[in-house]
């Protein structure tokens, strides 16, 4: 376990799961603006300290190095925020395999089969599991970070479809068990660019072209900014009347038909 931390206690805590690099960074950041204290948990030492050094200057943040998927880690995490921060006001799953290979169902592996099913949906419960009791004591809130895909699908993709559709059944099957001392919310991102929010050695910008941006009714291809800007409306006492609900976050992208000429 790594920590990285600075400055001095906020009034409300969240632990953002896979929060180093892309979108669980963004989702960090936009707590920090909202003066939330923010511990993140991944796996890459590397860019978990390059993120905590470089949002230091916009409050407090704290670094734990983990693996959502193995229950010692998830729980050990959970600890580490209470004994930095004493509280837990919310917590973000987003920690996952973003992608994988597209293999026909009849070559897929078993083991690549479960390693997705254990980052993208097994993390998130073991989450839950360890937070639950802290954040009935606020009074707080989940929200899982899923996919557009966990609702339409492209071919070859059933590992991380299944893994994102079963965490939308997950958010409203704990929405309806931790009601009402925990509201439990899942957002579904679309096509979001992440280029420049990923760690130093790996960050360049994505060369998004105009029919990029044109096939959202939008008008352009998301953010985490955007992504984040749900997140917080989410845990804020603005949104006490929801849960259980998936929100996709895409820009009318998956409400467009599209036909082939």
């Amino acid at each position: 376990m790594m920590e990285k931390s600075t400055g001095s206690p906020a009034a409300k805590v969240a632990l953002v799961t896979g929060g180093a690099q892309g979108i669980g960074k963004g989702i960090a950041a936009g707590f920090l603006a909202a003066n939330w204290a923010v511990a993140i948990t991944d796996i890459d030492p590397e860019a978990g300290d390059e993120t905590a050094s470089e949002l230091a200057p916009h409050g407090e943040i704290a670094f734990f190095r983990g693996d959502a998927g193995v229950e010692d880690d998830a729980r050990s995490c959970v600890v580490a925020t209470l004994a930095r921060f004493g509280r837990l006001d919310a917590l973000v799953n987003n920690a996952g395999i973003a992608g994988a290979p597209r293999t026909p169902v009849e070559a897929l592996p078993l083991e690549d089969w479960d390693r997705m099913i254990r980052s993208n949906l097994t993390g998130a419960f073991l989450m839950a599991k360890h937070a639950v009791p802290h954040l009935r004591a606020t009074r707080g809130t989940i929200v899982n970070i899923a996919s557009t895909r966990a609702l339409q699908s492209e071919a070859h993709t059933e590992a991380y479809s299944a893994s994102k559709g079963g965490l939308v059944a997950l958010t409203h099957a704990l929405s309806v068990s931790l009601g009402p001392d925990v509201r439990v919310n899942c957002v579904s991102p679309g096509w979001i660019d992440t280029s420049s929010w990923k760690k130093r050695s790996r960050r360049k910008q994505e060369a998004l072209r105009p029919e990029d941006h044109a096939q959202h009714p939008a008008g352009r291809v998301g953010t985490p900014e955007d992504i984040a800007a749900m997140v917080l409306f989410l845990v804020s006492e603005g949104s006490g009347f929801v849960t259980g609900q998936n929100f996709v976050v895409d820009g009318g992208m998956t409400r467009k038909m599209i036909y082939e000429d």
